[in-house]
């Protein structure tokens, strides 16, 4: 009350789960902490999938208390409006945080806990509707005179009627309804253009299209991931910048822009990377795009945290409304580390019903006493400019080898050390999961410096000390490549620039192949004599006599890896409890192995310490060498077309017994919430092994080819080239003593059952 708040909030049900989930509990028991000494006086109560509780996600430990959904599709649980309305009600909350994703833009959620007497934190039905429906936005972004870029609404405007939305038949005017229109649209609007879903976001329900034949695939990709949505095309524009002003309105008829993020680093339209302040735009120019954010949100009494987003092109300073998000972003910690200002508890404030004028984090931006009671008039005055610069890295379970697939499966461990300029937060920890139904980002990084660069180097650093192992693929040895890149540096990237990257194959792993096919040799035949010394082990407990074969076998072995269409043959030699010679055309490696607890080989060969680490997965071995993830696949025949993803099948593309081109889609598959196609590899007739909807494992048979030419098949050539990775030189020439305790010990351990040399 001491603030002009008008209602109290104790309980709160966060209808979300993973990173937003997590943030949400971290951010407002801060503030409770900070504000009123007493972090426990919120209570949160979470929604938890099976899925969710089997990955030990880090939300539900947070939590107060937790209350079991169904699993499986998000339509089930999260964004099941009757669901989490039911529970709101007999929980007995006092306000909904909707978080980003699954109900957050739904307009029935906060329709029908208002008609409960339970709050929700974000604006109200109406709002919602018109301004988190891409359509309805951009019509009112032409009606307000905003800029707007080249797209099938064009020319339209309306102002709201009673009940606060678009007229129908203004709004339909403006949606693409069919592959037909779509192709006429495009006609129309010109190429390139994307295909939107107006209720989609995070890279789901859009898609770039070069050609009539792309807009007919990209509609109904786009239509199968955000069912129910209508859906729009707008013109490509080129060489943009992606800029964004933080808003938040309240009840009051206030709006505050928190300055801006610059999210121009994206793949697929999915961020990677966030930065602010926006630093490519000139700063008068970013604050005419804060006063256009700001007017077209107080003309619409919107009440809660909201994103305006833009193109910018930097060589014309020209700037084009894109849309504008209803809801809290996950990179609002960028707003939250340049302008000191705590998004989450700002949401939950202006909730309550607290003027943005008497919230001391937005009075301290603005240079006023966080404490006082004076006025602001936030269209007309300044905040004081941020002095820092904050650059975001998005950690995802995907798969930077295969086009950044997403990966689900258990996290074994996650070792990540926060610093004075570098923080970040996670939604699983040790021993937990990424699940086949969650999103893929499972952390955030945020690094912060005096200048760009300062937080660019930061974040490099940190992405270096970061070390996710299990199951799941991320893209952290990927991320350092592109922050390290010249277009990063000099700051000038477009939003087609890391698709560009990605296209032309421009960063690669640097490691040497015969580095990779040694370590992965090594580690192969240090799990081998594990397991021959272990079934040594288990028949001397019985009583039994090994076999010759089997002592054989614990100490000379025969291991093969194949990489880069090579097959590598090593004859192993097990030379002493930590020794290890490999030879190969007449060459010999030596190595000394040393496991850590974590299951972590140290290797020592060729006068260098090696970190290695493996799994041996359907796909083939997923080999980490220091820090470096690498695929070495296993070679499946190329008739056999495999699922590299766990999810469920969408559709085929082709008919049952159809021809089909080698490089060509022959499958669309949903996985982690995306629905992507996979390519055939080489030209047959095609015959379906599964069926649309079923649930696939990675390396599961999806359909068979009848080569069409065996022939033109890529033939696995046995390596006959020079082995250069050979034993280093000696340091020195040995003493006599040192010579004679080397020979002590190589006797040693030929009596002791050891493979070692002898020299004639």
């Amino acid at each position: 009350k001491a603030r002009g708040g008008k209602r109290v909030i104790r309980k709160v049900l966060v209808a979300n789960n993973g990173m937003a989930a997590a943030k949400c509990i971290l951010s407002m028991r801060r503030w409770a902490y900070m504000t009123l000494g007493d972090e426990s006086l919120i209570r949160f109560v979470v929604m938890a999938t099976p899925e969710d509780l089997n990955a030990n996600a880090e939300f539900i430990r947070q939590a107060d208390d937790f209350i079991e959904v169904p699993g499986g599709k998000n339509t089930n649980n999260y964004a099941n409006v009757n669901l989490i309305v039911n529970i709101a009600v007999r929980e007995g909350v006092d306000a909904v945080w909707p978080g980003w994703g699954h109900a957050s833009e739904n307009p029935a959620l906060p329709r029908t806990l208002s008609a409960n007497g339970i709050t929700f934190i974000g604006p109200t039905a109406p709002v919602m509707s018109v301004l988190g429906d891409k359509i309805a936005a951009n019509i009112l972004a032409q009606t307000a005179k905003v800029p707007s870029i080249p797209w099938s609404g064009d020319g339209l405007e309306a102002n709201l009627n009673e009940e606060g939305t678009i007229p129908d038949d203004i709004f339909r005017k403006a949606t693409v309804n069919s592959v037909e229109e779509a192709v006429e649209t495009g006609r129309r609007v010109g190429y390139p253009i994307m295909v939107k879903a107006s209720e989609g976001g995070g890279g789901k329900g859009i898609r770039k299209c070069n050609t009539e034949a792309e807009v007919e695939v990209a509609y109904s990709q786009v239509v199968s991931e955000v069912p129910g949505s209508p859906v729009f095309m707008m013109q490509l524009c080129s060489e943009a910048r992606h800029l964004e002003v933080q808003i938040v309105g309240d009840e009051h008829g206030n709006a505050v822009a928190l300055n801006g993020r610059d999210c121009s680093t994206q793949r697929r339209f999915q961020k990677i990377f966030e930065e602010g302040p926006p630093t490519i735009a000139d700063k008068d120019v970013f604050k005419q795009m804060e006063r256009s954010a700001q007017r077209l949100t107080k003309n619409i009494g919107y009440i809660g945290a909201g994103t305006v987003e833009y193109l910018y092109n930097a060589a014309t300073k020209n700037y084009f409304f894109l849309e504008l998000n209803p809801r809290l972003q996950v990179e609002h910690p960028v707003t939250e580390g340049i302008t000191g200002v705590n998004v989450p508890s700002l949401q939950l404030q202006v909730a309550m019903g607290i003027p943005l004028t008497a919230i001391p984090d937005v009075r301290r931006f603005f240079g006023r006493d966080g404490e006082g009671t004076d006025p602001i008039d936030f269209m007309e005055e300044d905040y004081v400019y941020p002095k820092k610069h904050v650059i975001a890295a998005r950690i995802t379970a995907e798969n930077p080898d295969e086009g950044f697939k997403p990966t689900s499966g258990r996290i074994d461990r996650i070792r990540f050390q926060s610093s004075p300029t570098v923080w970040g937060y996670f939604s699983v920890g040790t021993n937990g999961a990424v699940h086949e139904f969650a999103d893929s980002q499972f952390g955030h990084l945020f690094a912060t410096g005096d200048t760009r660069e300062e937080a660019r180097k930061a974040l490099v650093l940190a992405l270096k000390e970061l070390l996710v192992r299990g199951e799941i693929r991320t893209a952290v040895e990927y991320l350092g490549q592109l922050l390290s890149t010249k277009e990063f540096m000099e700051n000038t990237i477009d939003t087609s620039w890391l698709d560009k990257l990605i296209a032309e194959k421009r960063l690669k792993g640097g490691t040497d192949p015969q580095l990779i096919v040694a370590s992965a040799a090594l580690y192969r035949a240090h799990r081998r004599y594990e397991e021959e010394e272990k079934l040594i082990e288990d028949t001397l407990s019985k009583g039994q006599q090994p076999s010759q074969a089997s002592i054989a076998a614990a100490r000379t072995i025969e291991v093969e890896v194949t990489y880069q269409s090579v097959k590598y043959v090593f004859q192993s030699v097990k030379a002493s409890p930590d020794t290890i010679q490999l030879t190969i055309n007449d060459s010999t490696l030596t190595s000394r192995m040393r496991e850590q607890s974590d299951g972590t080989l140290l290797a020592t060969f060729a006068g260098e310490t090696h970190q290695i680490s493996a799994q041996e997965e359907p796909l083939g071995m997923r080999l980490e060498l220091d820090g470096s993830n690498i695929l070495i696949p296993t070679q499946f025949d190329p008739s056999e077309l495999r699922s590299d993803v766990n999810g469920k099948v969408v559709r085929f593309l082709h008919a049952d017994g159809a021809e089909v081109e080698a490089g060509t889609p022959f499958i669309e598959v949903e996985a982690m919430k995306m629905v992507m196609p996979l390519l055939t590899q080489e030209s047959g007739t095609i015959t379906h092994n599964v069926a649309p909807g079923g649930i696939i494992e990675a390396g599961e048979l999806l359909a068979s080819l009848k080569l069409r030419d065996p022939s033109r098949v890529k033939k696995i050539l046995p390596f006959s080239g020079d082995w250069e990775l050979e034993d280093a030189p000696a340091a020195g020439a040995e003493s006599v003593l040192e010579q004679y305790r080397a020979t002590l010990l190589d006797i040693d351990n030929i009596l002791n059952g050891y493979g070692t040399p002898v020299e004639e």
